[in-house]
């Protein structure tokens, strides 16, 4: 078996890097959500990180790892929104510029904040066009190092210091055992919370969470080679929608993860008022879908407890208006 470009020594020296700067997110719970889901449900709220999603993990990772003078020439990245954040805030606490390729169809507000933290935002039609060819163009001509949002060695590093959280947590709160569910896109979080989990939690079993219509990983960990949706748009769950797998990271769930969960963006509402009314966090779609699996489709999961990964909270005021207007 060919080794992974990513090991658990790469996971704790991104989380030496990160631990001056980065939240230690809490493990939440509350015997309402246990209700609804039959079971013990705990929740990581990733969207209390900086810039509001885990992305700030393996941005700080990538970009504090550079050579200095490498940075210093600046960062380019591109993201639905999350991402671009998380690089954006990244590259300007180094003090170095920073460009990010958007869709032009991503959310007001993650479009806004990524220029409010001091990047250059380049939009781009997510169905015309080619973030990676746009990504590696200005990349060439403008010297800036990418930072890819997923197959990024340093960036699934930082991401999987979330997992090493989780299994710390877990073995606070008594947890040996449970199904471990991730909002998953590309696979980077997934990915890394996974390889953290097999070194420190192994009786924690990682399983990708994604929205109907956008189940590559899903497919592709059935068919065992790397599948692609069929188109890059029409899900609410904006955060997560990616072409296909990354190669970095499927491999590494491939070999570590469950068999994947997909969910109807319905749920996603549902789970987004459920997490304000009773643990008083804001979550967008994306965000939330690991926990509309733990609460509404319990036949999906294993075990007494789960574990619910809520990657983010950027969310434009009429989506989560739409979302309390939903019953829990």
């Amino acid at each position: 078996m060919t080794p992974s470009p990513v090991s658990i020594d790469d996971i704790r020296a991104a989380n030496e890097r990160l631990a001056p700067v980065v939240r230690r997110t809490p493990l939440l719970s509350s015997p309402f959500l246990d209700e609804i889901a039959g079971r013990r449900v705990l929740v990581k709220p990733e969207c209390l990180q900086h810039t509001g999603s885990f992305k700030f993990r393996g941005a700080w990772s990538a970009i504090s790892a550079l050579d200095p003078e490498v940075r210093a020439k600046g960062i380019i990245a591109f993201s639905s929104g999350n991402h671009a954040q998380g690089v954006a805030h990244a590259a300007t606490r180094h003090g170095v510029p920073s460009v990010i390729v958007m869709p032009e169809d991503a959310p007001a507000l993650k479009i806004a904040n990524t220029r409010a933290l001091g990047a250059e935002v380049v939009l781009y039609d997510r169905e015309n066009e080619d973030r990676d060819e746009i990504g590696a163009r200005l990349a060439s001509e403008r010297g800036l190092t990418l930072i890819k949002p997923f197959d990024e060695p340093l960036v699934v590093a930082g991401q999987g210091t979330c997992g090493l959280e989780i299994a710390a947590q877990a073995a606070e709160a008594g947890v040996e055992t449970a199904d471990v569910l991730v909002c998953c896109g590309g696979g980077g979080l997934t990915s890394g919370i996974a390889l953290a989990l097999e070194a420190d939690a192994p009786g924690l079993r990682v399983r990708p969470v994604e929205p109907v219509g956008f189940d590559d990983v899903t497919r592709s960990l059935e068919s065992g080679r790397i599948e692609r949706n069929p188109r890059m748009s029409g899900s609410i769950c904006d955060a997560i929608v990616t072409p296909a797998p990354g190669v970095l990271p499927f491999p590494i769930m491939q070999r570590l993860c469950g068999p994947g969960v997909v969910v109807p963006d319905e749920l996603c509402l549902r789970a987004m008022a459920a997490a304000f009314t009773r643990l008083k966090i804001v979550l967008e779609p994306g965000g939330a879908i690991a926990l509309a699996a733990a609460l509404y489709m319990p036949e999906t999961v294993e075990g007494d407890t789960v574990i619910a990964v809520a990657s983010g909270g950027n969310v434009d005021v009429p989506m989560f208006t739409k979302a309390l207007e939903t019953t829990p």
